[in-house]
């Protein structure tokens, strides 16, 4: 290869090695700014730690558990939802949703498109600008910054957003996320989109890299980040049953896996400047438990009161009952239990405490979705006949239908607090 060709491979590295976006002017009401090795958030004329979960539900229980930061992932309610906010002295991180990179030609080469988006996040970003409780906008989450080539639409359209988005507000830094870090993405960020205030990382079971790999690569990047959405161990990073059904820990387990995690945080990295808990609320991801500290009724789960702890250092008055673990004819999730259909079927749930007088046990068979892409989906509740055999056993008749399950219990007490736990079988015909 001639020298001068060399020579175009190095520039646009160095153009982007050497970028270091301007501090923020100090004339809004949110700004970051770096002082010596330290990146700080303003608000208000003061210093601001994130410190809170994604989420739009349950406002007041997390500013009483000691966070002070909210996520949104669109704009869905987003008045009421920065008005409540408002009134628990929080702040929200609002997003602005777009869809990924990979729908390149069905959005992004779509003029007609891409010019009704920019329309509705001119409108959105004008009409709350001035929100008292607004801290920043995440421009898209996850949209997968492609190094490969042909994206320039995507690209073109991102920046342009963003432009938009600091034209409209000066007030308001502009953030986005990726799933963990990822070097490739960094550098398209860097090259495609410098003018981002700062980047955001959604991590779960990697959450103990993620400091490793922001040291390794200052050299390339040297901004400010958030973690903004930190939990337990996805679907994706927990073992499976032989037909592919993910095994979820008990919520006590999981509640363990909270404040491990937590510690492996990397808040005292002077680039960081907060991280956010994942999912304040409840949703169906996978099983409606997986994610969910809260279940549909109000209800807080163990890890709640993890949370309150590690935010207040504070130990909660209350905390919810402990699930050691479910076996299902006296087998656990990780026997790949295969039933018969019709046959009786005996199920236990062990607690750590034997006192059980208080506690209230719910059971359900949920038939489980074969396809990976459509697990988001609320799954059926099977009216399937079951006999109490006491508090914490269950005695039912298997499902007719050949297929995988899940059985689940809910066990709640009086003070507004639950805990779950499942286990997945297949009939087998």
């Amino acid at each position: 290869m001639k020298p001068w060709r060399n020579l175009l491979w190095v520039l646009p590295l160095l153009s982007i090695c050497c970028h270091h976006p301007a501090t923020p002017a100090k004339h809004g009401a949110v700004f970051i700014q770096k002082e010596g090795k330290q990146y700080v958030i303003y608000r208000n004329g003061r210093p601001f730690s994130v410190k809170g979960a994604s989420g739009y539900t349950h406002l007041q229980q997390l500013r009483q558990s000691g966070g002070n930061t909210i996520r949104t992932w669109d704009t869905v309610n987003l008045g009421a939802i920065l008005d409540e906010a408002e009134r628990e002295h929080l702040a929200v991180i609002a997003g602005l949703p777009m869809p990924g990179s990979a729908y390149l030609d069905y959005y992004y080469k779509d003029t007609a498109r891409v010019a009704a988006l920019y329309r509705a996040f001119e409108d959105i970003v004008q009409r709350y600008k001035k929100h008292p409780a607004l801290l920043m906008w995440c421009l898209g989450n996850e949209l997968g910054f492609s190094a490969k080539p042909g994206y320039s639409a995507f690209y073109n359209t991102y920046d342009h957003l963003l432009q938009m988005i600091h034209d409209t507000d000066r007030d308001h830094p502009v953030t986005t996320t990726m799933a963990n870090f990822n070097l490739a993405q960094i550098l398209m960020l860097q090259w495609h989109v410098p003018d981002l205030d700062l980047v955001s990382f959604n991590t779960f079971g990697k959450l103990g890299l993620l400091n490793n790999k922001l040291n390794k690569y200052t050299w390339l990047w040297d901004g400010p980040f958030m973690v903004t959405e930190w939990g337990a161990y996805g679907p994706w990073e927990v073992n499976n049953t032989v037909w592919g059904a993910p095994i979820e820990n008990t919520s006590t387990k999981k509640a363990e896996h909270y404040q491990q995690l937590y510690a492996q945080l990397p808040l005292n990295n002077p680039r960081c400047l907060g991280a956010l808990v994942f999912y304040w609320g409840q949703k169906q991801e996978t099983t409606p438990t997986w994610f969910s500290l809260f279940d549909e009724n109000g209800a807080m789960s163990e890890a709640v009161a993890v949370m309150e702890q590690l935010w207040t250092g504070h130990q909660p008055v209350a905390k919810a009952p402990q699930i050691r673990y479910m076996l299902l004819n006296n087998k656990g999730a990780a026997d790949n239990i295969v039933i018969r259909p019709e046959l009786p079927q005996e199920a236990e749930i062990l607690m750590q405490s034997a006192v059980t007088d208080s506690l209230s046990f719910r059971w359900e068979i949920w038939q489980e979705d074969w396809f990976s892409e459509l697990k988001q989906r609320p799954l059926k509740v099977l009216d399937t006949l079951m006999t109490s055999a006491g508090k914490t056993k269950l005695l039912f008749k298997a499902p007719l239908k050949q297929g995988p399950y899940r059985l689940y219990v809910k066990v709640t007490d009086q003070q507004g607090h639950f805990s779950t736990t499942n286990t997945p079988f297949y009939v087998m015909e």
